[in-house]
């Protein structure tokens, strides 16, 4: 099965990272696969997620709103003191699955595929396995 990695570097603490062009080009260098790519990100402080990309204020929006929802300043009992970062990232996920088509993701005309990171600025690694249908 086709599988791989790449990293990401992010620049602030919170920010969503568009890593659709990465994936997109190590799915095209497997040729015209029908199938299914699982992308996992191996971390506890950060998540996946697909939502819209035209727009960055959305991005914005995004952290904004999960920072109303997660308090930073709270009594958390995690000595690092990065706790907020681990429960975003459990409410976001920590994976995502497309659809594959003749070596394209079948994404919505808007939907990008963003790395979250909510404990940066950090370098990190994606990873990605396809699983390809044997028609």
């Amino acid at each position: 099965m086709p599988r791989g990695e790449f990293s990401i570097t992010s620049k602030r603490q919170m920010e969503f990272i568009d890593i659709t062009r990465q994936l997109t080009e190590a799915i095209v260098s497997y040729g015209k696969i029908n199938g299914l790519c699982c992308v996992f990100n191996p971390h506890t402080t950060a998540g996946l997620t697909i939502n819209e990309g035209a727009d960055p204020a959305v991005r914005d929006d995004l952290v904004g709103a999960i920072q109303k929802i997660l308090p930073l300043e709270y009594p958390y009992r995690h000595n690092e003191g990065n706790s907020p970062s681990h429960l975003m990232a459990s409410l976001m996920g920590s994976s995502v699955s497309l659809l594959v088509t003749e070596g394209r993701l079948q994404l919505g005309t808007w939907q990008k595929i963003f790395f979250c990171e909510f404990d940066g600025p950090r370098t990190r690694r994606v990873w990605y396995h396809l699983q390809v249908d044997m028609e």
